[in-house]
């Protein structure tokens, strides 16, 4: 009896072996993938400053709802092969991968620590609730939630513009990427204005974003990644703030939303007709 229970327990475990086995070579799709998860960044050519024949400051704002930016907000839960742009960045912060830079300072000089980190990541709160024991009375409960990327609706990005004359060509370059979170009351739901999470120094993160898929609308074998993105400039936005003697913003001497608008698409415009007038036809 007992060698016959050795035998049935050594099947039992033969089996639930293969199961898994099984389970783990299981291909979820017809090839597998090795191309983005091995991609490396396009390193930036060298440039001497004696090079920058011009240059300026640019501050962006990039909506998220917008059609055209909408593959780096979703998923807004991760799945197997994506995740959303504020999903890579919190996960790369926590784990140490990025420095994160206190959100008010975009020169990269204070960096936070893991507690502020922590912090800005998970809402903590006391509530009296009531015991679910007689006499029912209400104890004081620590309530935490965790936080959620998919408030995250705005990236701000600070880029310069600069003309190489050594190569005679207009270049951009993307220097910080920072969330901006949407501020929600805890009471009602409603969304009360926006809160700047951290500044991100966007070459230290070039990397990470090289192996990070976005979708792709026309073919789902050429998937992109949001190095790509960023790289090709595939994504809308509008400039909040040029670089001034002032150091104000837009808004600051232009307060209505038209104005500000019209006065972001001067100050791109002035670039582009910088670059004309450069060449002589």
């Amino acid at each position: 009896m007992r060698s016959l229970c050795s035998f049935v327990l050594v099947v039992l475990c033969a089996i639930s072996f293969h199961g898994e086995s099984i389970a783990q070579n299981v291909l979820d799709g017809v090839y597998v993938k090795e191309h983005y998860p091995t991609r490396k960044v396009i390193p930036y050519t060298h440039l001497r400053e004696a090079d920058v024949m011009w240059s300026t400051r640019i501050w962006r704002k990039l909506d998220l709802r917008e059609k055209i930016n909408q593959p780096l907000y979703y998923p807004t839960q991760p799945i197997k092969n994506r995740r959303s742009l504020t999903q890579v960045i919190i996960e790369a912060v926590r784990e140490g991968s990025l420095t994160a830079y206190d959100p008010l300072d975009d020169e990269f000089t204070m960096t936070l620590t893991k507690a502020e980190i922590e912090r800005k990541l998970n809402f903590i709160d006391t509530q009296y609730i009531e015991s679910p024991d007689p006499p029912y009375d209400l104890q004081m409960t620590v309530v935490e939630e965790a936080f959620d990327p998919a408030n995250v609706k705005e990236i701000r990005l600070k880029e310069d513009w600069f003309f190489d004359r050594q190569k005679s060509v207009l270049d951009v370059r993307i220097i910080g990427i920072q969330p901006v979170a949407d501020n929600i009351d805890r009471n009602t739901g409603e969304v009360r204005g926006t809160t700047p999470m951290f500044w991100v120094y966007f070459p230290e993160a070039r990397n990470i974003f090289a192996s990070a898929e976005v979708f792709n609308r026309q073919n789902d074998a050429e998937r992109r990644t949001m190095e790509d993105i960023f790289w090709k400039r595939m994504f809308g936005s509008y400039i909040y703030k040029e670089k001034n003697v002032y150091d104000r913003l837009i808004s600051d001497y232009m307060l209505n939303g038209i104005d500000q608008l019209l006065e972001a698409e001067k100050i791109k415009e002035d670039i582009f007709i910088l670059e004309h007038d450069l060449w002589e036809y």
